[in-house]
């Protein structure tokens, strides 16, 4: 009984030290149901649109993450500096302008909860496309800095709208990325309950 028990308790502790928690989200996204059961890949650059239809972008990586902030920046000209690159590379998902990001990053958590309550999303139109160039520079970053030509290493693509989100707003983010020369990507839903029923 000894050894299970000190074996139960070797399992505990190496679970809680190696176990990452989910950082909190910026923004709730109620997501519809499917019966698929397909897993989102690892490398995933994922555009979220909550059911106000703002727009919330998102890439993993803390390299890939400060290249494209640094390219994002030369195009509006803003100035991002070496601790503002470091705090957006371990950042979770954001939604607001290039000119606001400045702002939002020197922020503490509460401060950041509130100032993105206040924001009206990344801009997503014809006149203001900054979600066509975060995701631009995001696959420019990743080709840079990877560089695979293994297809299982690329990265992939998602949209991960709210079930009550507008028809126009999800629309005109495929729109985008077709532009951006992005013909496959995947639609992130929530399991159905019971999908035999």
């Amino acid at each position: 009984m000894t050894p299970m028990v000190d074996l139960a308790f070797l399992l505990v502790t190496f679970f809680m030290l190696t176990t990452q928690f989910r950082p909190d989200e910026p923004v709730i996204i109620d997501s519809p149901t499917s019966i698929s059961e397909k897993i989102l890949p690892e490398k995933v650059m994922v555009v979220s649109i909550d059911k106000q239809n703002r727009i919330f972008f998102n890439l993993e990586g803390k390299e890939l993450r400060k290249s494209m902030l640094e390219q994002m920046g030369n195009k509006y000209d803003v100035k991002f500096e070496d601790n503002d690159l470091k705090r957006f590379s371990v950042m979770t998902t954001f939604g607001m302008t290039v000119q606001q990001l400045k702002q939002y990053l020197p922020l503490n958590e509460e401060k950041r909860k509130e100032f993105m309550k206040q924001s009206q999303g990344i801009p997503f139109d014809s006149l203001n496309n900054q979600l066509g160039d975060w995701i631009r520079f995001g696959r420019l970053a990743d080709a840079q800095i990877n560089g695979e030509k293994d297809r299982d290493k690329q990265m992939r693509f998602a949209i991960k709208g709210d079930a009550e989100a507008n028809y126009t707003s999800v629309k005109r983010v495929i729109d985008i990325f077709q532009e951006m020369k992005v013909n496959r990507f995947n639609l992130i839903t929530s399991l159905e309950d019971n999908p035999n029923q």
